[in-house]
């Protein structure tokens, strides 16, 4: 005798509230697992030191060094002296203008880099980020050695008759400028590369085949597409030459002082680990105002984009 089986039903998940509660569950569990470690890292090393920072803004310096554990206002008072808001605008300046000449010679190489052919973009990627290779400090000391008075500078522009004596290049804001641009151009080429490298080149050629020419490419469509890339490297440049203190000591000689070194003498000389910290406060403030002001440009541009 024959007999038929009915097939059998897979079985159905459970598709009501538990259901959905133990996916979530399990998502959850899914990113703390992936992004935990990563967050944990940031709360040790960043969000614990930043809430000691925070904190010790509100306390001032013993008599003798170290903190008396007493609320005052004192230090944001000290902020406003003018003597502290002039090294903070001067800090402020010098790195502008060292982002405005990082923009200013960074896209013309990237964008030269971009239309070079694939083998030899990476040839010059890596000429890019070759001083990296070098130890900071380092690189700071052979401009020492360039700028000063006896100096490969002044020796070839005497040697040549340009000057009759040579020229105090060494221990002045432009000496403290060229310093940062050098060591943070290649945070500028490399996301105006990256940002050049992927517009579509087809949109440039529709701009010249409807008569525009080379310049009115540039600003009607190059550059336009390009904005993020420029609002990336202008922040990569930006914050760390804010706070770079290397520079200003051995380029600057200690006559251009800038927020960096402030703070620096404040933790390591003066003890004065309350003041110090609101020095760096004020810094991150900043900072973090021009990271939100990136932020909402970046989505405006996006916005934009896809309207």
């Amino acid at each position: 005798m024959s007999s038929t089986l009915a097939p059998q039903r897979p079985a159905r998940a459970d598709t009501g509230p538990r259901g959905r509660r133990a996916a979530r569950r399990e998502r959850l569990v899914g990113r703390l697992a992936t992004l935990g470690p990563g967050l944990g890292y940031l709360a040790v090393f960043m969000l614990v030191p930043l809430a000691l920072v925070l904190s010790y803004t509100l306390f001032h310096r013993g008599r003798f060094g170290g903190i008396v554990y007493e609320a005052s206002a004192d230090n944001f008072t000290r902020v406003a002296d003018g003597l502290y808001l002039g090294v903070i605008w001067t800090s402020v300046k010098l790195a502008g203008l060292t982002t405005l000449l990082a923009l200013l010679l960074g896209y013309p190489t990237a964008y030269l880099i971009a239309r070079l052919p694939r083998t030899w973009r990476t040839v010059a990627l890596v000429l890019v980020v070759l001083p990296f290779w070098t130890n900071f400090l380092i690189r700071t000391y052979a401009w020492i050695i360039l700028l000063n008075s006896e100096g490969v500078i002044n020796r070839a522009l005497t040697g040549i008759g340009i000057v009759d004596r040579p020229l105090e290049l060494l221990y002045t804001p432009g000496a403290v400028v060229g310093g940062l641009l050098y060591a943070y151009l290649p945070l500028m080429v490399l996301p105006l590369y990256s940002a050049i490298e992927r517009l579509d080149p087809q949109l440039r050629e529709a701009s010249a085949n409807l008569g525009a020419r080379p310049v009115r490419t540039f600003w009607s469509v190059t550059l336009p597409l390009t904005l993020p890339g420029v609002l990336t490297g202008c922040v990569f440049v930006f914050v760390p030459s804010l706070g770079n203190f290397v520079v200003p000591e051995l380029l600057g000689g200690g006559r251009t002082v800038m927020v960096g070194n402030l703070i620096r003498d404040q933790f390591l000389k003066a003890r004065d680990w309350p003041f110090g910290s609101t020095l760096a406060l004020i810094v991150i403030a900043l900072l973090v105002l021009l990271l939100m002001v990136q932020a909402w440009a970046a989505r405006r541009l996006a916005g934009g984009d896809r309207a």
